[in-house]
């Protein structure tokens, strides 16, 4: 049986959140039998995204699974790798919703992730609260997409107000630029973040304010970090998306997909939420790859 090669292309390689993408990419390619690369842009370029799958379609890769992070930048070049005979699995992200020429996708459902975060914050925050949200990029849209569902909430249980900041994709210039949103509008009293870097560039922010001042944090993602703030109750909860499987699922897909025949089905990540009572067993299963 021929030897497989499958290549993952994302945005923002250097993310502490695909270290784990990474861990189930590699166990499942060991698993199957198979050779896996991940590659990526340093930050969100959809231009040079599309450039590394039209490459690694003439570099002769079997299977490609792709960070789907715009709703039709990707659809032309996706097309000429199934017309190349070679399928692509999202993962992470697919901002097509399954309307493009892709198989399936392994990623969280966005938006209702989102909602989670609005409803947990919801039971904690006033009414007619003040809100700093965040993303560490624009044009991503899975980070809108959690956007809209925390919006949805809190517009409709607590008559929210927000503010919007793009924070970077570094969690310490995160932390600078929500520290200045907060020092220049004190009405805010609450940080809800969308994605690593700014849940802990958040957390940091609220570190360096008095106990008794701190904001409302929450957000997504398990970096080491992030689970200190958890527990320390510098950040209220965060939201795991499960990137190991995120890594592990398009592997499988792609393996039986080119092996067998078998066409593969969209994957949810889940949402699950991870406060202070979580939070040991998480950090030594994050310490290890897998959360």
């Amino acid at each position: 049986m021929k030897r497989l090669k499958f290549i993952f292309i994302t945005c923002s390689v250097g993310e502490d959140f695909f270290r784990p993408v990474q861990q189930g990419m590699r166990d499942a390619a060991a698993l199957l039998g198979v050779d896996c690369a991940f590659i990526g842009t340093e930050d969100v370029d959809l231009e040079a995204q599309a450039g590394m799958v039209r490459q690694a379609v003439a570099d002769g890769y079997d299977g490609i699974a792709l960070n789907i992070i715009h709703p039709t930048a990707f659809n032309p070049v996706m097309a000429e790798a199934r017309a190349a005979g070679i399928p692509i699995v999202a993962f992470n992200v697919d901002a097509t919703f399954g309307q493009g020429p892709h198989l399936s996708a392994v990623h969280q459902d966005l938006y209702q992730a989102g909602r989670s975060v609005g409803e947990r914050a919801a039971q904690a925050l006033p009414d007619n609260v003040k809100v700093l949200m965040t993303v560490h990029s624009e044009g991503i849209s899975a980070l809108e997409d959690r956007l809209r569902g925390m919006q949805d909430v809190l517009r409709e249980k607590r008559n929210a107000r927000w503010t919007i900041a793009v924070t970077g994709i570094h969690p310490e210039g995160a932390a600078d630029v929500i520290a200045r949103a907060l020092a220049a509008d004190p009405e805010i009293t609450a940080v809800l973040a969308t994605g690593q870097a700014d849940t802990q560039g958040a957390g940091w922010a609220a570190e360096r304010v008095a106990t008794a001042a701190r904001p409302y944090v929450a957000g997504f993602d398990l970096s080491p970090e992030i689970l200190r703030m958890v527990k320390s109750g510098a950040i209220a909860f965060t939201v795991d998306q499960q990137p190991y499987v995120q890594g592990f699922y398009p592997v499988l897909q792609l393996a039986h997909y080119l092996r067998y025949g078998l066409r593969p089905s969209r994957v949810d990540a889940g949402a699950t939420i991870i406060s202070s009572a979580d939070v040991e067993r998480v950090t030594r299963l994050s310490a290890e790859g897998y959360r």
